[in-house]
């Protein structure tokens, strides 16, 4: 090849790699301002609401009648579903990390357990074991001989209900940080203390748990953006909140931009709490010990002390999970013909074919995000990346609405444009499809994948890229060939997460699903609803078994965790032993 083509050559193959990288550079914040899109409507919708004399006095009408008890009723069951979470959490975490006693091994993994069961579910199994046909008060009244009418018993289908079933199934997120922060907590400071005097529950009020105090409000911050993205519990006991009211404006009264100012007011609650988050894990230094200290001794409980802590371990894992998976076990046992029934297997290959296509079309779109900030990590790629991760945070309902309006706006372009151009009505193409529903999901579990691949990527040093390039390997058979076998467990870890989310995922689905086209969540919000409990219980129990999986990984997480911050501290390597690959 002559000299002049072959710099010719180079040069354009410089040009076409210099385009490329442009463009990989420009996907990621293209990418994000699409998945973005919800938000903005939302956001959008208020604004334009206001402007509309109309839709001011829908507002002004909302705000008369309905909005203060919206408000009311959602700062009353956050309090409630804070404070409790809070005091079983953290109280939980502190005697599995802090303490020894009988069955603790057991309690530690087992405190994860209310995180497979949706809330929404155990509040069906609460109902009916508690109800006036349940077992509950059938033994009450064989016991006492009383009639109805001649005793009190609490009433389930309240907002102290809800408080009650929320509290128990979130909690684990209060306990699941909270615990990893005391782990994390060197055995300096907590014998500093007992030193000096305290007892086991001073150096815990005095030093572990101010030590602590960033960790558990994000748990809690957590667990009560969870609540208010509740609609399966809340509408199911009657209690009316922001998420039911949405749900109401839209349906009851066919007013979606009367939805999306709702919409726009319970986002800037999550706002406000993603806030508080963010603040708190700033704060982190104050509990983060290291691997360079030992952690805590636990304490050695004497045995009344040491039933009393197994109790109050043992409680939440009974109400949050043990009942009600009884309860649904006994339904399904008593609801053969269900089993039985091909419709119900046709709900479960709905159910798993949505959730295995979302899990992967949301673990290929992290992937692409974490990848694209590694290979150009600026500013706006890095802000890119975070704005699209939002998503997680804010409530299913919220971007049902966000994903519905603006792909039903496209869908009648689309059909007006058809229409004047071939003469032909195409009908919904994307609105009432399984499209929409997919991008909803999209939307709200990509954090999950990109915070578990991302990890997975900080692992993965910069010196095996910079080896690849040496050796003529382009940004794709780096990925291909070096990332990609080790992210595999990443990914799979990140895809099971997604996969057992969508399965839950119960408001997006109501909204978005396209008609005739159910899933598990769906049929068993459609059974309780009509008051047919027992019907319920397969689809739910299907549910809670896929939802042992993120909690299985979890656990183990957990262990290997606590024991890696028991192992002991090696000795630093020398210098010759750190240059010496590099040199190889």
């Amino acid at each position: 090849m002559a000299p002049e083509t072959s710099s010719s050559y180079r040069f354009h193959q410089s040009l076409r790699q210099r385009a490329l990288s442009r463009l990989r550079a420009w996907s990621v914040p293209a990418v994000a301002v699409l998945i973005c899109l919800p938000l903005l409507v939302i956001v959008a919708g208020f604004f334009i609401g206001l402007f509309s004399p109309e839709q001011r006095d829908t507002l002004a009408h909302l705000g008369r009648y309905v909005i203060s008890e919206y408000v009311r009723h959602t700062i009353i069951l956050m309090v409630g579903v804070g404070l409790l979470v809070a005091i079983l959490g953290v109280t939980t975490a502190w005697l599995t990390t802090a303490c020894n006693f009988p069955g603790v091994r057991w309690l530690r993994w087992a405190l994860l357990l209310p995180l497979a069961m949706p809330a929404y579910i155990t509040a069906y199994t609460y109902s009916g074991m508690l109800s006036f046909e349940g077992p509950v008060q059938l033994v009450v009244r064989s016991l006492t001989g009383l009639q109805f009418g001649e005793y009190y018993f609490p009433e389930i289908r309240s907002l102290a209900g809800a408080i009650f079933i929320l509290s128990f199934v979130l909690f684990p997120y209060v306990y699941l940080i909270t615990r990893a922060a005391f782990i994390e907590q060197s055995r300096a400071a907590i014998e500093a203390g007992r030193t000096l005097g305290l007892g086991p529950w001073q150096s815990f009020f005095r030093v572990g748990l101010p030590m602590a105090r960033p960790a558990i409000a994000t748990g809690v911050t957590l667990a009560l953006m969870e609540t208010l993205a509740d609609y399966g519990t809340v509408h199911f006991f009657g209690v009316t909140t922001f998420t039911t009211g949405i749900f109401r404006t839209w349906y009851g009264m066919g007013d979606p931009i009367g939805a999306l100012q709702l919409a726009s007011i319970l986002l800037s609650a999550v706002v406000v709490l993603m806030l508080v988050e963010r603040i708190s894990r700033r704060q982190s230094k104050y509990h983060h010990a290291g691997r360079s200290q030992q952690p805590a001794r636990p304490l050695q409980l004497s045995r009344s002390k040491a039933w009393l802590a197994f109790s109050w371990c043992f409680v939440p894992v009974l109400v949050g999970f043990l009942l009600p998976a009884l309860q649904l076990l006994f339904w399904s046992a008593d609801q053969l013909h269900v089993w039985l029934d091909p419709s119900f297997w046709n709900l479960v290959k709905n159910s798993l074919v949505l959730a295995t296509v979302a899990a992967i079309i949301t673990v290929i779109v992290a992937l692409w995000l974490c990848y694209g900030k590694r290979r150009t990590p600026t500013k706006l790629i890095r802000s890119s990346v975070g704005f699209a991760s939002l998503g997680y945070a804010i409530p299913g309902v919220v971007i049902a609405v966000g994903v519905m309006l603006p792909l039903a706006w496209l869908d009648h372009r689309i059909i007006n444009v058809s229409e004047a151009l071939f003469g032909i009505n195409p009908g919904l193409l994307l609105s009432g499809t399984i499209f929409a529903l997919l991008f909803a999901y999209l939307v709200r579990f990509l954090s999950i994948s990109v915070q578990t691949v991302d990890s997975g990527l900080a692992q993965i040093r910069t010196a095996m890229d910079e080896s690849g390039r040496i050796l003529g390997l382009t940004s794709r058979q780096i990925l291909s060939r070096i990332h990609f076998p080790l992210l595999r467990t990443s990914l799979i870890t990140a895809g099971i997460l997604v996969f057992v989310d969508v399965l839950k995922e119960l408001p997006a689905t109501l909204i978005l699903r396209p008609f005739n086209f159910n899933t598990l969540a769906v049929r068993a919000y459609e059974m309780a609803g009509d008051e047919r409990l027992a019907e319920a219980g397969p689809a739910a129990l299907m549910i809670v078994i896929a939802g042992l999986i993120p909690v299985i990984l979890l656990s183990k997480a957990m262990s290997a965790r606590q024991q890696a911050m028991h192992e002991p501290v090696m000795a630093a390597p020398k210098a010759e032993e750190i240059y010496e690959p590099v040199k190889a």
